[in-house]
């Protein structure tokens, strides 16, 4: 059921970004199509997880990304919400919030059930920390890249809106490995308490 939840609100994304690409397209609004048609790339991304990869994120983590994309691509570039200065920073640590989310996700499936008990806690806060931090800095490193390459303007404020953007992703994914950190302690000593 929740696959096919997922399935329905990445294609009504990939429809409504469709219809801007092909809306700004003839139009004449080259970047506006351009970001829409980004957006129909992105909305496809967990239908490919689901339908090749055979991995489905939870409907929380799944909804919070699409919600993510109509808040940069749809409202932030292609109807100007970026102008308003303080929200590229707001979307970054939120970003950084959701990508230590999709570190959650991703630990859960990728250690055993088993070896739950036995991984630190202090893991699993560095694991949570760093997949947030290296995804923002990746994020950076595309920027730059376009803006050498192909004469955009994805860093505007230069080396201040790169460190501003890294540090809002960092908080972000800092706050949800506190919280997992905390958890996961806590989770131990519950486990153990009744053999105590």
């Amino acid at each position: 059921m929740n696959r096919k939840i997922v399935m329905a609100a990445s294609l009504v994304y990939v429809l409504f970004m469709a219809y801007n690409c092909i809306d700004y397209y003839q139009a004449g609004y080259s970047f506006k199509a351009s970001v829409a048609f980004a957006g129909i790339l992105c909305g496809l991304f967990p239908l490919f997880l689901s339908f090749f990869a055979r991995l489905t994120f939870n409907l929380p983590l799944t909804f919070s990304y699409l919600i993510f994309l109509v808040a940069s691509q749809y409202l932030g570039s292609i109807r100007g919400w970026y102008g308003l200065g303080w929200w590229d920073t707001f979307l970054h640590g939120l970003s950084g919030i959701i990508l230590g989310f999709t570190a959650v996700a991703l630990y859960e499936r990728l250690t055993h059930r088993s070896a739950g008990p036995e991984i630190s806690s202090w893991f699993i806060f560095l694991f949570i920390f760093s997949f947030a931090a290296l995804c923002g800095v990746i994020w950076e490193i595309y920027e730059f890249s376009s803006d050498q390459l192909f004469g955009t303007t994805l860093q505007g404020g230069g080396n201040t809106d790169t460190m501003t953007d890294l540090i809002a992703d960092t908080i972000g994914g800092l706050l949800v490995a506190i919280w997992s950190g905390i958890r996961t302690q806590v989770k131990h000593h519950a486990s153990k308490s009744p053999t105590q």
